[in-house]
């Protein structure tokens, strides 16, 4: 069964990383890079998620202008899995998700972030000490 760790940013900079396993992560599968999907997959029930990009297991990244879901050894002059100047044949990942993914990256169109019960426990902390002064 799929299994992927989902990192999601938003608009304001915060990022949150989930794990969807099995039945969670089916709705994934068969998407693109650039597809926008509905985020109740989070927890966010009426927001939107944009896929931004991921990489598989071994770490090859995925390319939006490959198509497909293999893995193939492609020349590139710049951007995603090319840092230097010079053009090299590189292997990169198609721009569908399969279950050789591992990590996708996703962009929080609609909806707010659910905080996460750590940030939610610390600010409950915090709140009770400045009760207790007065």
């Amino acid at each position: 069964m799929a299994q992927f760790k989902l990192v999601i940013s938003d608009t304001k900079g915060k990022t949150i990383a989930q794990e969807l396993k099995d039945r969670a992560a089916q709705p994934l599968l068969g998407s693109r890079i650039g597809n926008v999907i509905d985020a109740s997959v989070i927890g966010v029930a009426g927001g939107k998620l944009k896929i931004t990009g991921g990489s598989d297991k071994s770490g090859t990244p995925m390319r939006s202008d490959v198509h497909g879901g293999v893995k193939k050894y492609v020349l590139l002059s710049t951007g995603v899995g090319n840092r230097s100047e010079a053009r090299l044949r590189k292997l990169v990942r198609g721009n569908m998700v399969t279950e050789e993914i591992y990590q996708l990256n996703c962009m929080l169109v609609e909806g707010a972030l659910p905080q996460k019960q750590a940030e939610a426990a610390a600010l409950a902390a915090a709140a009770e000490p400045a009760k207790k002064k007065k």
